[in-house]
């Protein structure tokens, strides 16, 4: 505690100081007799907690919070005791920190989920939590030595996945190469040793080419007016090897690059010292940026610029002011330590909450806990582009981003309702990859909406949350839409009247099956969780309510029922099958496939007839409506001579038969026959025969058929 009361003295008041006293007199009685695995007194974790907060200088309550953090998990010390000792904002930071209860959950990785989504959620209302649970796992990485080397890996890892990115976020470069490198030494300790010694052998040989580059910078700025100062800067073994793996290079190659850091007093000093750095030393094209102009989404700002030194050694310089420095080491803690006085906490939140609010917006959209880590994890990536809005605005999104990830980083709905996008007033693909500097513009429109493909190209864990969560919504309700019609069939081939919505047999039905709602029932019969006979077969009257045996679920399918009419639009909760691709015209049937709705077949379907033959009971009657969409895909394969402009002329058939090509391969083997593979959209059987006779007037054409399987 000696130390602790060193550091806070600095910037605490008496009063403050005394409520730091109290809260370690009770972290020190609740935690009597506990232990850490590597023997020392449980009080040493949480003391070396706080003294890394007040070594940011956060106020009070945090520190008081690092001192309690792991007395309601660990002690049994209750929430409101907290709040009534000490205030319910130290209270509510407590809570933030502890851990859910590990019993209810499937699983670990759930438990782990759970408690991060929970501490994103005490962060959202205040960002004192994860900066106090970042000094936590800090701590706890620096006295890994203690535990077994399998947990000191799964620790190292959860950290490198989760921790150490949002330190990164948060601009906590001190932290966060901190957990890079101790994460490694855990989880590859020979490499660690290796590279080490590697790096100090290298470091002596290239001393020379350091120290002249060094001197030549040292001269040139006083003698421009610039007072400066210079820092070399080195890589991370971290960092080097990460760049050996994920690039393929050797030792040597990425050595190659040094590293140093001019810190100026004023912003136009930063340009004024790239200037002079340039006169020295050969810029390399390509090789610049300007994160003063457009900032990292944490709030870093700096120039980088890559220069050939002597030798031909590539050398990296990054100019900043003392402030810039300063936030970029210390981050979202800095504005802890430089604030001014007219500043409050909500002013410091305001800050830096939209470095996390695209998590904070995953949270938001994401039901299942195991899903939302994986989506976290994703947006947590260090490298990013900046693109253009059209009014001008620059946005920050992850390397790889293309527009549906911009779409969704502008709004919800302009995602939602994408239909086209331009770069640099060009129309391009929502799929596109976005680059650096592009302008970036999303039409959209009320009749577009996502669809299950976007997930392929979305890079960010919002978009793909977003996404999962229009799917999710819309699927539901045409699954209840389609379940209801399900379930008339059912009644019908029973001769029941469809029950109405305030028939008691409801509320038992909803009761016994562990349902929340009728309408849950409902969309469960239209993904296929439940099947339409057996729901209705409570309802009949003759008979007791009682579970249905798998004899009298035959006898009810043995009941003739209306058909379900298709129409081929009616959205996720009716698939056509892409084994047979139904049309209207084909004989069809369709079974009821658990989590996936109704599966439409055509009638001669070899994977249909196998598949009912296994469980008859799945399938149902179908039959096309007589309003059906007006664009179904069909697959075709033609033979054609080997003759110049033949796939042209084709093409022209195929669009005179008022059809549309969607997809076309050929392979040309440059033998006396070409073989093409085409998509085309008909609106049924008889059109595809219009299209057949069209094609087959060609005479290059020796073969037309449409392909199934």
């Amino acid at each position: 505690m000696t130390n602790l009361h060193k550091v806070v003295s600095e910037y605490l008041s008496p009063k403050e100081i005394e409520q730091v006293r109290d809260a370690f007199r009770l972290a020190d009685q609740a935690h009597q007799g506990q232990f850490r695995s590597s023997g020392e007194p449980y009080i040493t974790h949480p003391i070396a907690v706080a003294e890394i907060c007040a070594g940011w200088q956060l106020d009070v309550e945090a520190i008081m919070a690092a001192l309690l953090h792991d007395v309601m998990e660990d002690t049994g010390v209750p929430k409101s005791e907290l709040a009534e000792r000490f205030n319910p904002d130290v209270a509510e930071l407590v809570d933030g920190l502890s851990k859910l209860d590990r019993l209810g959950f499937e699983s670990k990785s759930q438990q782990q989920a759970e408690s991060f989504r929970k501490m994103l959620l005490a962060m959202s209302r205040d960002l004192r939590v994860i900066l106090v649970k970042l000094a936590d796992r800090l701590h706890n990485i620096r006295t890994l030595d203690g535990v077994k080397p399998d947990k000191q890996r799964r620790v190292a890892r959860e950290t490198l996945d989760i921790y150490a990115p949002i330190a990164n976020r948060l601009g906590l470069n001190q932290v966060f190469r901190e957990l890079q490198e101790r994460c490694f030494a855990a989880i590859h300790p020979n490499r660690f040793r290796v590279l080490h010694k590697a790096v100090l052998a290298a470091r002596g040989n290239r001393r020379e080419v350091l120290t002249k580059i060094f001197d030549s910078v040292s001269a040139a700025l006083p003698a421009a007016g610039i007072e400066a100062k210079v820092m070399g800067r080195e890589k991370t073994l971290f960092g080097i090897y990460d760049k050996m793996s994920s690039q393929k290079k050797s030792f040597s190659e990425v050595l190659d690059i040094y590293g140093f850091r001019i810190i100026v007093h004023t912003l136009p000093e930063c340009y004024l010292a790239l200037g002079i750095i340039h006169q020295l030393f050969r810029p390399v094209p390509g090789k610049f940026k300007d994160y003063i102009a457009i900032p990292k989404v944490n709030g870093y700002q700096s120039l980088h610029t890559t220069l050939v030194g002597p030798f031909g050694t590539p050398i990296e310089f990054q100019f900043r002011t003392v402030e810039m420095h300063n936030v970029a080491e210390q981050g979202v803690a800095a504005h802890w330590i430089y604030k001014a006085k007219h500043e409050t906490l909500s002013d410091i939140q305001k800050k830096t909450h939209s470095s996390l609010q695209s998590l904070l917006d995953i949270q938001s959209q994401t039901g299942d806990s195991n899903e939302f880590i994986e989506h976290v994890k994703v947006d947590l990536f260090p490298d990013a582009v900046y693109v253009i809005t059209p009014d001008t605005e620059v946005v920050s999104l992850p390397r790889g981003a293309t527009l549906i990830d911009f779409a969704y980083s502008i709004h919800t709905d302009v995602g939602n309702r994408a239909m086209a996008s331009k770069i640099n007033g060009e129309y391009v693909p929502l799929h596109t990859e976005l680059k650096s500097g592009d302008s970036v513009e999303i039409i959209t429109s009320d009749a577009a909406k996502p669809s299950t493909q976007w997930l392929n190209y979305a890079r960010t864990g919002r978009a793909r949350s977003e996404i999962r969560h229009y799917l999710r919504t819309i699927r539901y309700k045409e699954s209840v839409q389609f379940g209801q019609r399900l379930l008339t069939q059912a009644f019908s081939g029973l001769s029941i009247d469809y029950p109405a919505d305030d028939d008691p047999t409801w509320d038992k039905l909803v009761k016994e099956s562990g349902a929340k709602s009728r309408e849950e029932i409902l969309a469960d019969i239209g993904l296929g969780k439940r099947l339409a006979a057996v729901v209705a077969r409570r309802f009949a009257a003759a008979h007791p309510l009682i579970a249905t045996t798998a004899a009298e679920i035959d006898t009810m399918s043995a009941a003739k029922a209306a058909p379900i009419l298709i129409q081929g639009n009616e959205g996720q909760a009716i698939v056509l099958s892409r084994c047979c691709g139904p049309i209207p015209g084909d004989e069809i049937i369709a079974s009821v496939r658990a989590g996936a709705g109704l599966i439409v077949h055509t009638a001669d379907c070899p994977v249909a007839r196998r598949a009912k033959n296994r469980e008859p009971e799945r399938w149902v009657d179908v039959s096309w409506d007589q309003n059906t969409a007006k664009h179904f895909v069909v697959r075709l394969e033609v033979i054609a001579l080997n003759e110049r402009g033949v796939l042209g002329r084709i093409a022209g058939e195929i669009a005179q038969a008022d059809s549309n090509i969607v997809q076309v391969n050929s392979q040309d083997d440059a033998g006396e026959t070409l073989l093409m593979s085409l998509s085309i959209q008909v609106e049924g059987r008889k059109h595809l025969a219009k299209v057949f006779r069209t094609v087959r007037r060609i005479p290059q054409v020796r073969r037309i058929v449409r392909v199934k399987g």
